[in-house]
């Protein structure tokens, strides 16, 4: 008599894949076993092969007249149904382990596999997993994932609007916090960069949020100081394209103002110092340095006399003013010594200090240096402020950033995260003794593929190295197919939602690390909150129900109840709130007590 759990015998192998020839006696398609009903025969389920001492584990990736064999294919006419399945690993004694030793043989019996088989797989215990939610198939089971291979070989998240993407990051997140080894990882550094405001509250009682507009007591203001970014990158926002000739110049005299205030800093050796060193200068003093021999005039032909009528101030960023040039020989004198033709460019680069969005970066709070260079705060209270404090998450909401500077703002982020845990990675603050993971939502808007683009070069560079000085990636997306395939092929583990569209599914599928197309097929049928995981991370590709967070603690990402909405009666509005609100880039504002500011 065969076991209640017989499928059918194996009838061909061909490496990693095995067609199984489904026995006539489960032909209905359910089988009940220990009182519970099973699904026979479902893309994606798991199935058992004996093999003496010990079990090897297949993933059915096909099922049907597709999966018989090619040199069987009169099979169909004998009404016998076929199953492909896809070798991934055994359990040999007690302990489950990826790959296989040995392959099945022609008639070998292929087993259902229940929920104690499951729980042999993924029951077990082991240091550093993190439970992230249950088997679709088997909700008692708990799916737990290598919280190691999580961070250091990178991970994206991927899914379409409204296939619970958001919430699976905050229970994600939250699974870290609580669940990890030992009950918890108390000192977990995780820095998720939140492009539409929606973690703030959702995590507020895991980690600290920072804020361009900070709008509650629990959050505070994030500067992001200029000159702790990539100046490069900062000489383009601010003054355009510039020739070679006085992009030099300009160069030069950030290297000297730098160098001007190295004297005494911990770290800095004068001659290895570069355009780069991160060290507090003055951008108001830059630009009247650069400002004035421009439009500088002389009253004697010797050059000794300035013909100036009004000075100018490097504080309120006011011009000098010089009588104008004479025609011909007649004076005064143009000024040619030091003269850059940069004029338009400085005109750029005063509007861009005079305008008050970009004060988080520009004028970064007690960041922002004097007109000598010196800063009330440094780099160590600015990474303190990131890393140190007693939370494990930092939440950088960057609701309020203008998207003219969103790409180079998190190009400069990411290159301070990474810049200081890489090369503090010996010291117990570095990336070796403390790693941190560096959480990238709706990656799709900065990680693409265009030529000029600093927020890709920066996590290419996280991707590619990060793993050996502790900074891991998480990657999340609602269009995978837009975000640079360097990237998202070093995403050692993927967990794949509800995804619709054709060209992202394909770019699931070729990431694949197993050969289970069958699985990824089923991407626009999953539910809601559903995820396909899969890679280093998983011990095998499975179909997971993410575990929700309790009420209070989901991301504000819902969508809006239309019907009921529509259906209230309308109650008093005003329009000169709302008005505000977008005045001051705040969505709360509205919603404060007045007289509050």
């Amino acid at each position: 008599m065969t076991a209640p759990t017989f499928l059918g015998r194996v009838g061909s192998v061909a490496g990693s894949t095995v067609s199984v020839r489904q026995a006539e006696s489960v032909a209905s398609g359910i089988s009940i076993i220990g009182g519970r009903s099973y699904r026979v025969g479902q893309v994606g389920s798991f199935v058992r092969i004996p093999q003496g001492y010990h079990d090897l584990y297949g993933v059915i990736s096909e099922v049907g007249a597709q999966a018989t064999p090619e040199t069987l294919q009169d099979a169909r006419q004998r009404g016998e149904s076929w199953m492909t399945v896809q070798l991934v690993g055994e359990i040999v004694e007690t302990s489950f382990e990826r790959g296989i030793s040995q392959y099945p043989g022609i008639n070998d019996e292929v087993h259902l596999v229940t929920e104690d088989d499951l729980a042999r797989i993924y029951g077990v215990v082991d240091a550093g997993q993190i439970t992230i939610g249950r088997l679709a198939g088997a909700e008692s089971i708990p799916v737990r994932i290598d919280l190691d291979r999580l961070v250091t070989r990178h991970s994206a998240v991927l899914g379409s609007t409204g296939s619970g993407k958001s919430t699976t990051i905050a229970s994600l997140l939250r699974s870290i916090c609580s669940g990890g080894p030992a009950g918890g990882c108390a000192s977990a550094r995780i820095l998720l960069i939140d492009i539409h405001g929606e973690y703030g509250d959702a995590l507020k009682s895991v980690a600290a949020v920072f804020r361009v507009n900070p709008t509650g007591e629990d959050e505070k203001p994030l500067y992001v100081p200029y000159w702790a970014m990539d100046t490069l990158e900062l000489v383009e926002f601010l003054m355009g394209s510039i020739d070679e000739r006085p992009s030099t110049g300009i160069l030069d005299k950030i290297q000297a103002a730098k160098l001007a205030v190295a004297d005494g800093v911990d770290g800095i050796d004068i001659n290895a110092l570069t355009v780069n060193t991160p060290l507090p200068f003055s951008l108001k003093q830059l630009w009247f340095e650069l400002i004035e021999p421009e439009y500088k005039t002389w009253a004697d032909k010797e050059r000794t006399k300035p013909a100036i009528e009004e000075e100018g101030n490097a504080e309120t960023l006011k011009p000098p003013k010089y009588k104008a040039p004479g025609a011909g020989s007649a004076l005064p004198d143009m000024n040619t010594a030091d003269v850059l033709n940069i004029r338009r460019q400085l005109t750029q680069m005063r509007s861009r200090l005079l305008d008050r969005q970009y004060d988080f970066m520009l004028h970064p709070g007690e960041w922002e240096p004097d007109l000598k260079g010196k800063p009330e705060k440094d780099l160590p209270e600015l990474l303190e402020s990131w890393f140190g404090h007693d939370k494990p998450i930092t939440v950088l909401d960057l609701s309020g950033v203008p998207s003219q500077v969103l790409i180079r703002l998190i190009g400069g982020i990411l290159n301070i995260t990474y810049e200081a845990l890489f090369w503090g990675r010996s010291l117990p603050e570095g990336g070796r003794a403390r790693p941190g993971l560096v959480v990238m939502e709706e990656a799709h808007r900065y990680l693409g593929k265009d030529s000029d683009n600093p927020a890709r070069d920066m996590v290419q560079r996280i991707v590619k190295e990060g793993r050996k000085f502790g900074v891991g990636a998480m990657i999340v997306s609602q269009r995978p197919s837009e975000i640079d395939e360097t990237i998202l092929s070093q995403c050692g583990t993927l967990l794949a939602l509800r995804l619709s569209n054709s060209a992202d599914q394909a770019k699931v599928k070729s990431a694949l690390p197993d050969s289970l197309s069958g699985l990824v097929d089923t991407l626009p049928v999953l539910r809601t909150g559903e995820a396909i995981v899969m890679g280093e991370a998983a011990r095998l590709p499975i179909r997971c129900r993410i575990d929700l967070p309790p009420e209070g603690s989901r991301p504000n990402s819902e969508d809006p109840p239309v019907s009921a909405a529509w259906a209230k009666p309308r109650g008093e509005e005003n329009y000169d709130r709302l008005a505000a609100a977008w005045r001051s880039q705040d969505p709360k504002w509205g919603q404060k007590p007045k007289g509050e500011p």
